[in-house]
């Protein structure tokens, strides 16, 4: 008699701890699936607002590398006087402040492009400097000569950045 007790009792307890297994298991199911959704749904909105922020990052810091592109910069720049010296500080204070102007466009920006961009702001500093300090450069226009004769012999790290930055938009945007 007390057998049967225990097989009527399990008989009835474990239709319902198999059911209340069941149920939890959907529950935990749909409820992942809803989270799930809502995730997807905010990151599609974050990704239409983000987008065209990102691609206005990407545009301006093509700017600033056009604008910072020696034979761009020593058209837009005159020097002052005779003196190489101050020439060469004038440039590359340009450069200096164009590049503070578009620093918060790093925030947009994957690190490696913004290395890549640091890279060129910085290679072309050195290629003036360099320039500067040769024995056959003696004034202002004859800086201005030889930084653009180099820029014949290889191309000019402003135009390897944009290239770099236009390969990554076309990744952004596939």
């Amino acid at each position: 008699m007390e057998s049967i007790k225990w097989i009527e009792l399990l008989s009835y307890t474990l239709p319902a701890i198999i059911t209340g297994i069941v149920a939890y298991s959907f529950f935990h199911l749909n409820l992942k699936n809803d989270s799930d959704k809502r995730k997807y749904l905010l990151l599609k909105e974050l990704h239409k607002v983000a987008l065209p922020m990102r691609l206005q990052a990407y545009e301006r810091m093509v700017l600033y590398l056009e604008r910072i592109n020696p034979a761009k910069l020593l058209i837009r720049i005159a020097p002052l006087s005779d003196d190489k010296t101050a020439y060469e500080n004038l440039l590359i204070q340009q450069i200096e402040q164009e590049f503070e102007h578009n620093l918060t466009q790093q925030i947009y920006i994957t690190e490696d492009c913004w290395t890549v961009i640091s890279t060129a702001k910085n290679t072309i500093i050195q290629n003036i400097r360099k320039a500067a300090m040769s024995e056959k450069v003696e004034t202002s226009n004859k800086l201005r000569e030889v930084i653009l004769s180099d820029l014949l012999e290889k191309p000019s790290p402003s135009y390897v950045a944009i290239s770099y930055l236009k390969a990554e938009v076309i990744n952004l945007m596939s």
